[in-house]
């Protein structure tokens, strides 16, 4: 028999989702790039500021549905920011205790905003000991282990039922071309990805899936190489995005190509953006924006016009002890005169 407090929680999720309005589609239009719109989905209007809003959202279903979350489970998850503070608000919603585990060097606003919704930090030296210290903590606490890396991609409904996919092509109907020619995404746990890729084929779309990388990240390596045995030795520079090591919710063969994006390239997207946008937006969304823009030149080159939609996944106020301190860039990013000098030509 399902637990009560289950059906409680899963109807608190569910109007939590009809109070939240869906998020907006920007259109991005460059006088360099005729006949090309690029367009950013905000993500960052989500309650808990980001898009692993969804991802939270669905694992919380998925866990309750299986039956690994009742009432006063801990919930342990391995995260280096945005995941744990949707999780957290969440967890907050539901009354449950929550851990995130994640490396030491975490941009100290996300700390305080997995701390605001009632979350507490477990820290680590380096991102490859997050799963280990995270299982270990669930055993310890009799608690939940979220492991957002292994069922981020089998917790979505990726066929429909308002995911984000389905989102972004009902959002482009009425636009001049609403099938996009690409849909440009960067891989965290590779769930976003999988649900946009499958969306994709479910429906017969004539739009390419490209994924981009940063640096340290083993995500490009293993879709060229596919090999799943392949690690890195360093923690991506870009938070929320790239792995040290091939995550089981990464589908290489949903992806149509990849493209390693240098995280210097990144950080100069970024402060590009603010001046564009008029907004500060995170790392994840620089490496999104460069990757699109390197398409949107290949296809002026080759006469083609259409649209390009990428995501606009969290806030850049998160990162202004990082992203937005030249101190800090200069010390961990290194010099992005290069990248910023061509971005500043774009019109």
């Amino acid at each position: 028999m399902t637990n009560a407090w289950v059906n409680h929680a899963i109807k608190e999720i569910d109007a939590d989702f009809q109070r939240s309005a869906d998020t907006h589609l920007m259109r991005l239009s460059l006088s360099d790039f005729p006949g090309i719109a690029l367009y950013l989905k905000d993500e960052s209007t989500h309650p808990s500021g980001s898009l692993k809003h969804r991802l939270a959202r669905s694992l919380f279903l998925y866990g309750l549905c299986n039956g690994w979350i009742r009432e006063n489970t801990p919930i342990i998850e391995a995260s280096s920011g945005s995941t744990a503070i949707s999780e957290a608000y969440f967890a907050r919603l539901l009354g449950l205790p929550f851990i995130a585990v994640m490396p030491s060097c975490t941009a100290p606003r996300k700390i305080q905003q997995i701390e605001f919704y009632g979350g507490r930090c477990h820290f680590v030296e380096n991102s490859s000991q997050i799963y280990a210290a995270s299982e270990q903590l669930a055993r310890e606490m009799n608690g939940h282990y979220m492991d957002q890396f292994t069922y981020a991609e089998r917790a979505t409904d990726w066929r429909g039922n308002n995911n984000i996919a389905d989102s972004i092509f009902r959002q482009m109907s009425l636009e001049p071309n609403p099938v996009p020619r690409y849909l440009v995404m960067s891989a965290g746990t590779g769930g976003t990805s999988a649900t946009l890729g499958r969306y994709i084929r479910y429906q017969g779309y004539d739009t390419e899936l490209v994924v981009v990388d940063p640096e340290n990240s083993v995500f490009y390596d293993y879709y060229q190489q596919r090999d799943p045995s392949v690690t890195a030795q360093c923690s991506s520079k870009i938070e929320g995005i790239g792995r040290p090591r091939a995550e089981p919710s990464f589908i290489p063969s949903v992806i149509d190509s990849m493209m390693r994006v240098p995280d210097a390239a990144s950080v100069a997207t970024v402060q590009w953006l603010e001046v564009v946008l008029g907004r500060k937006v995170g790392g994840s969304t620089g490496t999104n924006v460069w990757g699109a823009l390197q398409l949107a030149k290949q296809m002026r080159e080759k006469g083609e016009t259409g649209s390009i939609v990428t995501l606009l996944c969290d806030s850049g106020e998160r990162y202004l002890n990082t992203y937005f301190d030249p101190e800090w860039v200069a010390a961990n990013i290194g010099d992005i005169s290069h990248y910023s000098a061509q971005l500043a030509g774009i019109r």
